[in-house]
């Protein structure tokens, strides 16, 4: 319940959840409360091991600050970020209700954030869940989840996908206490960007997920889903970084901080252009990994029978999501930030962007049909479609045909704003999304491609409304999607419903399976 009455108990609000009660903040109007645990820390004897439900507590836990991340990749400094803030309890919720207490009965939204499988923290400012809460008149919930080898690694002895079974839990706790924060545990909804929208999209795959949420909101899916046998080559290549094999036994003891530099090492060594063709290297094709290693793609969902026996895709044409409401969308220029961190943006030559059409485009002929498509585009437009395409336009678009052809409901919409930040050379680009949503333009990497945030206070509050309103009713403000019309909700300065626009894109790929990605022969 929530205690009120002097001005003490308001700024601290108070709620009594099932494992305890837990002192938090109120900020802005909003009650706040970070570092729950929601699983017992994955370390020690539980290292590896699927997340244990977390044990209660007696007297009142402060809940003021945010638990410390799991351990980090070293990309944008996320290694010493988590090193800095050292600590076991990696597994912890954060929460902002502008009503907490039994019978405000709520809308949810979960969010699952981003960074490749390899990164990712819920303590970034650009998470920040206030303004969705107070503006939108929603329960916001964010958390961590392990990444990299901890969650993704596929080693001898322990649970493969822990990262999706630690997200998994985090949903389990959603239903078993949100109620006490104002929430409404029948109506969760659950929402990722990037790899956090690969992992919403594993989730409606994922039976150990049904029942937890009602509804479902993917930006930029990312489209990566291993076989066992490719996620098992590329741990064994990571253990042998530091003389190991992949098994507990010989990873339990080695420190996290020192396992996920492993992992950055043969990242780094599968991005570098070799002729090897072996599973460090790429050659022209990425040797062994394939196109993961074109792309440094070293993490994913494994679908290993067990957390996973499909891909989203084929579970939604199976009618996994008929009772789901899903809300999904892509930007328009998905690569150009991620060609600008590689120092190619302006710079791609012919034979890059040959290389390129070569091994992602679809079919022995997709090369070819890009060229036809898009015959004034230059190489750097070509390389920026085709990787587009495949790591997140069309394996998000295919998750609303796979839903609609099945029978289920699903909106589409497409961020075409192009940032103004760096001289608006990055377009519409990925990860432009996230301050717009939860109305951080100020703070957080991601604001820097804003730069001035008066300018995106606008298409901020109209996303803002349609995803809270979708979280409401399943209704974000346009029509849902279907394959005769195709309508579609553009945000840009001037918002408009359209037919899909990237309909050459979608004609090349309309064939396309996305299938689990294999280890090649040597």
């Amino acid at each position: 319940m929530t205690v009120a009455g002097d001005d003490a108990s308001r700024s601290r609000p108070e709620v009594r959840t099932r494992a305890g009660s837990l002192r938090g903040s109120r900020e802005a109007g909003v009650a706040v409360f970070r570092g729950i645990p929601f699983a017992e820390p994955p370390v020690g004897a539980l290292r590896f091991a699927a997340p244990r439900a977390v044990r209660g507590w007696s007297g009142v836990r402060e809940a003021v600050s945010y638990g410390p991340p799991p351990p980090q990749g070293g990309h944008f400094g996320m290694d010493a970020l988590a090193r800095e803030a050292a600590g076991e309890d990696w597994l912890t919720v954060n929460v902002w209700s502008p009503d907490p207490g039994p019978g405000a009965a709520l809308p949810v939204l979960v969010w699952i954030q981003g960074g490749a499988y390899t990164i990712g923290m819920s303590g970034l400012p650009e998470y920040d869940g206030g303004r969705l809460a107070r503006d939108g008149g929603v329960v916001v919930v964010t958390f961590n989840y392990r990444v990299g080898l901890e969650g993704y690694g596929q080693i001898e002895g322990a649970p493969a996908n822990r990262g999706l079974l630690d997200q998994i839990a985090a949903l389990e706790w959603v239903r078993d206490h949100i109620e006490a924060f104002g929430g409404d545990p029948d109506r969760v909804t659950v929402f990722g960007q990037s790899a956090g929208a690969g992992s919403v999209a594993a989730l409606l795959a994922a039976p150990g997920a049904a029942g937890l949420f009602g509804r479902a909101v993917a930006q930029s899916a990312q489209g990566t889903f291993f076989s066992p046998e490719l996620a098992a080559d590329i741990t064994g290549a990571c253990a042998a970084e530091l003389g190991l094999r992949a098994t507990v036994a010989d990873l339990a003891e080695v420190a996290p901080h020192r396992l996920a530099a492993a992992g950055d090492a043969v990242g780094a060594a599968a991005a570098r252009r070799d002729e090897r063709g072996a599973g460090g290297g790429r050659g022209g094709r990425g040797g062994r990994w394939g196109k993961p290693a074109f792309r440094s793609v070293t993490f994913s969902p494994v679908v290993d029978g067990a957390a996973l026996s499909v891909t989203p895709w084929q579970a939604l044409a199976d009618g996994a999501g008929r009772g789901i409401d899903l809300l999904v969308g892509h930007t328009r220029h998905e690569q150009r930030l991620l060609t600008a961190l590689d120092g190619l943006l302006g710079q791609v030559s012919e034979d890059v962007a040959a290389d390129a059409l070569r091994t992602f485009a679809p079919g022995p002929d997709g090369a070819r049909a890009y060229r036809d498509a898009y015959p004034k585009a230059g190489p750097d437009e070509l390389y920026e479609l085709v990787l587009s395409d495949w790591l997140f336009r069309m394996p998000t678009l295919h998750l609303a045909e796979a839903q609609e052809a099945a029978g289920g409901r699903v909106h589409v919409y497409e961020l075409t704003w192009p940032a103004p930040g760096m001289d608006g050379v990055l377009g519409a680009c990925h990860g432009l999304d996230v301050p717009l949503v939860f109305g951080n333009l100020d703070r957080g990497q991601p604001a820097a491609l804003i730069e001035d945030a008066g300018r995106a206070e606008g298409l901020s509050a109209e996303m803002r409304a349609a995803w809270t309103s979708f979280a409401a009713d399943g209704d974000p403000g346009w029509p849902a999607y279907d394959r005769d019309r195709r309508l579609v909700r553009l945000f840009d300065a001037t918002p408009e419903v359209t037919a899909y626009p990237e309909e050459q894109s979608r004609l090349i790929w309309q064939d396309h399976t996305f299938p689990v990605l294999p280890l090649l022969s040597p």
